[in-house]
C-alpha cells in the first residue's frame, strides 16, 4: 500500500492553481465510492456465531474479572458489624440482585457499551465522541480536513433539532466546556483510584482464605502474603500480558463455574428461603433497617455483542447463584459473615478454590492496571497529563502498553492502602466511593451522548437519567456516611491527580494560545526573500511546533538571532485528534509554504489517542517519503494546463477528499471557482501509480523538474537533519492571584521539569537537537 499524503499547495501562479483545481475535480468523481468502502472498514464488523462465542470467552478475562471477584468481599462490607436478623440477609441479597440487574446488566451491558468509540470504552472515549459532535475541546487545534478521516465518524442533525440546541448550548460559553472537561477528569481520576483499590481489595480478600483454614495465623501474615503478590504483580508489568493473557479467560471461566456451582450447592444444603430475595419488597424492608451495598461493572473494547453474550449467559447467572448461596449459608451461620465466601466452600475443594480465587484476583487486578495505563495514555494524547514514557509491550496488539512511572506509583499507593487499612471493610468503603462517582460521571456523559450522538427522544433520555440517578444517588448518599471509614482515600487520590491533570492542561492550553496569537505573518516571511535574509546552508531543518497553520514565533526568534538557516525548512506539527486511531495512509498532511524557491514546507502528523508515536527513524523516514511524494504530485500538476488532455491507467487509490481553507479559517468543499486565491489552501488528491499525460510535452518537462527537486531534497537530507524545538517557559504575571502563581510557577513548572522532553519522546539524537527558548507570562 502506497503512503499517500494530503496535498496542500500554495502558489503564486493562477495558471498553476487552475490546473490543480481541474485535476482534483476530475480525480474526485470515481473516488467517492472507494472512500465510502474504506469508511465501512472501521465500523463494527458482523461476527459469525463461532467467532462471537470465541470473543465472548476472551472477554471474560478482561471485562469481568473485577466484577467476578466481588463475592470475595461483598457480604463482609455489607455487614461490617455483624448480622442481627435473618431478614437483613434476604434484604441485602435482594438489593444485590437488583443492583446486578439495573447497573451492570441493563445500564452498562445493554446501553453504555453501545456508546463506545469504535470499540474503545471509558470516560475519555465518551469525551472524544462529544468532541466530534460539538466544539467542546478547550485546545482548538482541529482542522476541517481532520473531519474527513475514515475514523472520524459522527452523526449529523437538523439545525432545529433538540440535538442541535444541546450542541449550541454546550458551545455557547467557555465555562461549560471547561465544566465538561473537569467532569471527564474527575471520572478519569476516580478510575485511576480504582486501579489502586481493586488490586488491594481483590488480592487481600483472596489471601484471607489462608487465615480461614489456619485460624491460628495472625492478620499480619495475610497482609504480608497480599503485599508479596502485589509486588510480584506490578514488577511483572514491563513484560506485558501478551504471553500469558491466554490464561486469563480460562481462569475466570473456571472461577465463575466454581462460584456458581458452590452457590447452587449451598442453596440446596442450607436454606432455599433466600430465593424470596427476588421480590423487590425486601429491598424496601432492608432500607427501612438502614442497609446499603453496591456492585459495579467495567467497560472494555470487545464487540458489544460478545460482552452482552458473556454477561447474560455466564456472568450474571453465576453471580446470582454465588450471592444466593452465600446468603443461604449466612442464614444458618450469621457469625461467619466476615469470611462468608471461604466458610461456605465444601472442605474437599477448599484449597483448589483458594488457588483459583487467588488467580482470579490477580487477573482482575491485571485488567484494572492495564485499563489505568490505557486511560492515562488517552489523557496524555488529549493534553491532560504530563508527558510520561509509554512502552508498547506487544507487536500484535496495539492496546497493550506499559507506563513505568505510573506503574510504580500505583504499586506504592496500593501497598500503602493494603498495609495501612489491614482489613477489607475500609478498603471496600474506599472502593465503593470511587466506583459510585465513576458511575455518576458516566451517567452525566451518557445524557449528552444520547442527545447529540444517538439523537434519542428527550423522554427516553429523561427515563434513563431518572432510573440511573435514583439508584446511583442512593448509593452515593450511602458512601457519604462512610467517608471517615476509608471513603476519603479515593477522594484524596483523585484530588491529587485532578490538580496535576488540570494544571497541566491549563499550561498546555496557554502555551498553544501564546503560539497561536504570536505566530509570524507570512507576508513578513515573503518579504525577507528566498534567502530569508540569511545564509542558506545545506541541510534540512525540522522546526517542531504545535501550530497546524502559520509560522511559529520561535522561527522568527531563530532567524533573527542566528546568521544561517538550512536550505530546506519543514515545519512539523504532531497533534492528537479525538479519534481512537488515524490510519497510516491518512496520517500525514504535506504543504508548501511560500514560493518554491523558499524551499519551505509544512508537515502535520496526526495521531489518535490509541496510536503510539513510533521511533524517530521510522517517523523521519515516513515524513521524507511523504515530502518526496508531495513534490512529485505537485510537479505533475504543474506540468498540466487547463487544455491538457490526459488519461489515467491502473489507478491504485485508497480514498479521495477535497477541501479548501484559507488563513482566517473559512472552509468550503467545492472547487467550482478556480480563481480562488489563498495563501494557505488545502487540496487533497490521490497519487496515481501509473499516469500518462499528453499534450505539449508537459510530461517530459514535469518529469525532469521532479527529478531535479527530488535530487535537491536528497542532497539536503544527506547533508544533515537538524531538529529545532521550542522551549516555551510559562510563568504567572506579577499581578496574578496567588493560586494562579502557585499553579503556574510551582506545580506546572515542577511537572515540566520532571516530565519527559519532546526530544526524548521523538527519540531525537542529542547532537541533532537545537532548542530555542522563550518566556511567556499569563
Amino acid at each position: 500500500m502506497e503512503m499517500t499524503p494530503r496535498v496542500e499547495v500554495e502558489e503564486d501562479s493562477d495558471n498553476n492553481k487552475g490546473s490543480m483545481w481541474d485535476l482534483d475535480q476530475k480525480l474526485d468523481q470515481p473516488m467517492d465510492e472507494e472512500a465510502g468502502r474504506l469508511r465501512n472498514i472501521y465500523r463494527e464488523k458482523k461476527f459469525s456465531a463461532l467467532l462471537l462465542l470465541r470473543l465472548a470467552f476472551q472477554s471474560l478475562g478482561v471485562v469481568y474479572g473485577d466484577l467476578g471477584t466481588s463475592p470475595l468481599y461483598v457480604f463482609y462490607n455489607t455487614f461490617p458489624r455483624g448480622i442481627n436478623d435473618s431478614e437483613d440477609v434476604i434484604g441485602a441479597l435482594s438489593l444485590i440482585i437488583y443492583s446486578l440487574t439495573l447497573i451492570p446488566l441493563l445500564k452498562y451491558v445493554f446501553i453504555v457499551c453501545k456508546a463506545n468509540d469504535n470499540g474503545q470504552g471509558g470516560t475519555f472515549a465518551l469525551y472524544s465522541l462529544l468532541c466530534r459532535h460539538a466544539k467542546v475541546r478547550t485546545i482548538p487545534n482541529q482542522h476541517r480536513t481532520d473531519e474527513e478521516l475514515t475514523t472520524y465518524s459522527r452523526s449529523t442533525f437538523h439545525e432545529q433539532s433538540f440535538a442541535a440546541k444541546t450542541k449550541r448550548w454546550l458551545e455557547r460559553y467557555a465555562f461549560r466546556r471547561s465544566a465538561l472537561l473537569i467532569l471527564v477528569l474527575v471520572g478519569t481520576c476516580m478510575l485511576i483510584g480504582d486501579g489502586i483499590l481493586t488490586p488491594a481489595i481483590s488480592v487481600l480478600s483472596a489471601s484471607g482464605g489462608i487465615k480461614v483454614n489456619q485460624p491460628k495465623l495472625s492478620n499480619d501474615v495475610v497482609i504480608v502474603v497480599a503485599v508479596v503478590i502485589l509486588v510480584g504483580l506490578f514488577s511483572m508489568q514491563h513484560y506485558g500480558t501478551d504471553k500469558v493473557s491466554w490464561l486469563f479467560a480460562p481462569i475466570v471461566l473456571l472461577w465463575f463455574l466454581l462460584i456458581g456451582g458452590i452457590g447452587l450447592f449451598n442453596i440446596w444444603k442450607y436454606d432455599t428461603r433466600v430465593l424470596k430475595a427476588f421480590s423487590p419488597v425486601y429491598i424496601f424492608r432492608y432500607f427501612r433497617r438502614g442497609g446499603t451495598e453496591a456492585l459495579f461493572a467495567d467497560l472494555s473494547h470487545f464487540p458489544v455483542s460478545a460482552v452482552q453474550l458473556a454477561f447474560t449467559v455466564l456472568v450474571f447467572p453465576c453471580l446470582l447463584l454465588a450471592y444466593s448461596g452465600q446468603a443461604a449459608y449466612l442464614m444458618q451461620n450469621k457469625e461467619h459473615v466476615f469470611d462468608a465466601f471461604y466458610r461456605s466452600i465444601p472442605d474437599r475443594i477448599y484449597w483448589p478454590v483458594f488457588i483459583v480465587a487467588t488467580a482470579a484476583a490477580v487477573v482482575a487486578s491485571q485488567a484494572t492496571i492495564s485499563a489505568t495505563f490505557s486511560i492515562i495514555k488517552q489523557a496524555l494524547a488529549l493534553g491532560c497529563f504530563p508527558r510520561v514514557k509509554v512502552v508498547h509491550t506487544s507487536k500484535k496488539f496495539l492496546g497493550q502498553i506499559y507506563i513505568p512511572d505510573i506503574n510504580w506509583i500505583l504499586m506504592i499507593l496500593c501497598i500503602c492502602v493494603t498495609a495501612g487499612f489491614k482489613n477489607q471493610s475500609q478498603i471496600g468503603n474506599a472502593y465503593g466511593t470511587a466506583v459510585v462517582i465513576v458511575m455518576l460521571v458516566t451517567t452525566l456523559l451518557m445524557i449528552l451522548i444520547m442527545l447529540m450522538v444517538w439523537r434519542c427522544h428527550w423522554i427516553l433520555v429523561l427515563l434513563f437519567t431518572g432510573l440511573s440517578l435514583v439508584v446511583e444517588c442512593t448509593y452515593f448518599s450511602a458512601v457519604l456516611f462512610k467517608i471517615d471509614q476509608g471513603g476519603w482515600v479515593p477522594l484524596v487520590i483523585a484530588a491529587a491527580f485532578l490538580v496535576i491533570m488540570y494544571v497541566w492542561h491549563y499550561g498546555t492550553l496557554k502555551r498553544y494560545e501564546f503560539e497561536m496569537h504570536s505566530k509570524v505573518s507570512m507576508a513578513w516571511i515573503v518579504g525577507l526573500g528566498p534567502s530569508l535574509g540569511l545564509v542558506r546552508v545545506p541541510g534540512i531543518g525540522l522546526v517542531y511546533t504545535e501550530l497546524a497553520r502559520g509560522v511559529p514565533r520561535i522561527f522568527s526568534h531563530f532567524i533573527t538571532n542566528l546568521p544561517a538557516i538550512h536550505s530546506v525548512v519543514v515545519f512539523v506539527c504532531v497533534k492528537y485528534l479525538p479519534v481512537y486511531t488515524v490510519p497510516e495512509e491518512e496520517r500525514f498532511l504535506v504543504k508548501r509554504i511560500g514560493p518554491k524557491n523558499f524551499h519551505m514546507f509544512r508537515c502535520v502528523a496526526r495521531y489518535g489517542y490509541k496510536d503510539l508515536h513510533k521511533k524517530d527513524e521510522d517517523f523521519e523516514k515516513k515524513l521524507f517519503d511523504n515530502l518526496f511524494l508531495f513534490v512529485r504530485l505537485e510537479t505533475m500538476m504543474d506540468g498540466c494546463s487547463d487544455s491538457d488532455e490526459y488519461s489515467l491507467y491502473g489507478q491504485q487509490t485508497e480514498r479521495s477528499r477535497e477541501g479548501l481553507m484559507n488563513d482566517n479559517g473559512n472552509t468550503t468543499s467545492s472547487f467550482a471557482d478556480p480563481t480562488i486565491s489563498s495563501i494557505d489552501s488545502i487540496v487533497q488528491i490521490k497519487s496515481p501509480v501509473h499516469a500518462t499525460f499528453t499534450g505539449r510535452s508537459s510530461g517530459q518537462t514535469s518529469s525532469q523538474a521532479w527529478v531535479d527537486q527530488t535530487e535537491f531534497l536528497i542532497k539536503c537530507r544527506d547533508a544533515g537533519v537538524v531538529h529545532i524545538m521550542g522551549n516555551t517557559v510559562v510563568r504567572a504575571s506579577r499581578d496574578s492571584r496567588f493560586y494562579k502563581k502557585i499553579a503556574v510557577d510551582y506545580i506546572y513548572a515542577f511537572l515540566r521539569k520532571i516530565c519527559r522532553e519532546n526530544s526524548v519522546i521523538f527519540n531525537v539524537p542529542h547532537e541533532s537537537l537545537l532548542n530555542v527558548g522563550q518566556i511567556f507570562y499569563v
